[in-house]
């Protein structure tokens, strides 16, 4: 057959190496064996009542045609009342448009900010699917590292030596997965400036923002910086919606119109019951509020039974769904401990360096389990603590 595109086929580049510990617990799962999942960020419970029933009455309604490629009118008010919160700035309904969800607005902004040949700043830990995104706008990118003794917060200085003559954009996470690191504003400030110095694009990836306990700061918010800032925004971790595939893009007017002619090609449009649903889940904040505290709840109860384990600490601990573990002190080679301890204990973690280079000698727990298995995910992970050697 006539060969696969370069563009297809580049997409991923050994992205996912240290998934191979959560795609092994699957399968020890479908044989029948005890695997805690302490791994995917995906909630353990369903998507509240009130945003299902929703959708169920707009498809009783018959709400099942073609939408416009902007979104339903009313969910962009929607969005933009929500924006405006998330941002901490007045958002208005010409300056938001509908995505199938985060990933699909990722995808969308690197189309829209750099050309083929350009390239791309990455800070890192990164979420896995950045690299692939970067390559499949046809740009190459550099990875900056962040230091867990800088609380996995990038710096100014790095970020500026790894400018390019053709480096067009930034991508930034925050609250960040994997690390639940919360930029503070001199990070973000430090980040604008150097935007600003070398006009460059800032694509800032803020769906955990409303996990933060209220810390969040978008840098779209900064001075000079509206022009310039793509924000990302889901509803799959906020609302618990992460199969609906629902999201959106804040950016200036003119973007948005591109964004727009994107959708034409791509989606032609976001589900007409899934809008009238997500309208309804925004305008009531169906579960948000229940969510910060549940996790905030979680986070405590795995703290407090991992007490003990002094080789380790948790970092971050204010940040969405997720404790970033530093496990230095015992090892490096955070896979190999993710390994082991799937086979030892039959607990899942992910290794950081999933997540970039910078998180070696991390993992990644994720608090999507009740909090009996929180507690017994603790005691796993202390047992196998007290008789592992690298």
């Amino acid at each position: 057959m006539p060969a696969p595109s370069q563009r297809i086929t580049n997409i991923s580049k050994g992205d996912q190496e240290g998934w191979e510990v959560y795609l092994k617990a699957v399968e020890m799962i479908r044989s029948g064996e005890d695997v805690l999942m302490l791994s995917i960020g995906d909630h353990d419970f369903p998507t509240p009542v009130e945003t299902i029933d929703a959708a169920k009455k707009a498809l009783d309604d018959g709400h099942t045609k073609y939408t416009t490629m902007q979104g339903l009118p009313d969910l962009l008010k929607a969005m933009a009342k929500v924006s405006t919160q998330a941002l901490s700035m007045p958002v208005t309904t010409d300056e938001v448009v509908t995505m199938a969800g985060g990933q699909s607005g990722l995808y969308a902004a690197m189309q829209a900010c750099v050309n083929p040949g350009d390239h791309v700043i990455i800070v890192s830990p990164h979420y896995v699917t950045y690299p692939g995104t970067v390559r499949a706008a046809g740009a190459t990118f550099t990875l900056v590292s962040c230091s867990p003794e800088n609380g996995f917060e990038p710096k100014t200085e790095d970020i500026e030596a790894a400018i390019r003559p053709n480096t067009k954009a930034i991508l930034i996470n925050t609250p960040n997965n994997p690390t639940c690191a919360i930029y503070s504003r001199e990070t973000l400030q430090g980040i604008a400036d150097v935007c600003i110095r070398n006009d460059l694009w800032l694509i800032s990836d803020e769906v955990y923002w409303s996990l933060s306990n209220g810390k969040h700061i978008s840098p779209r918010s900064l001075p000079s910086m509206k022009k310039r800032t793509i924000v990302i925004i889901s509803m799959s971790k906020s609302h618990v919606m992460t199969g609906w595939r629902m999201g959106w893009i804040v950016a200036e007017p003119g973007m948005i119109h591109n964004f727009i002619q994107h959708n034409l090609v791509n989606s032609y449009g976001i589900s007409d019951f899934i809008s009238r649903a997500a309208t309804d889940a925004l305008n009531n904040e169906y579960g948000v509020g229940e969510l910060q505290a549940l996790f905030t709840k979680r986070g405590a109860t795995f703290r407090d039974a991992l007490t003990g384990a002094d080789d380790i600490h948790i970092l971050n601990e204010d940040g969405a769904m997720y404790f970033m573990v530093d496990i230095r002190n015992v090892t490096m080679d955070a896979e190999k401990f993710a390994f082991d301890l799937l086979e030892t204990e039959k607990l899942c973690v992910m290794p950081g360096d999933s997540f970039g280079p910078s998180a070696a000698g991390h993992i990644r727990i994720s608090l999507c389990q009740p909090e009996k298995q929180l507690r017994e995910g603790a005691n796993r992970l202390k047992r196998f603590l007290s008789t592992y050697s690298s």
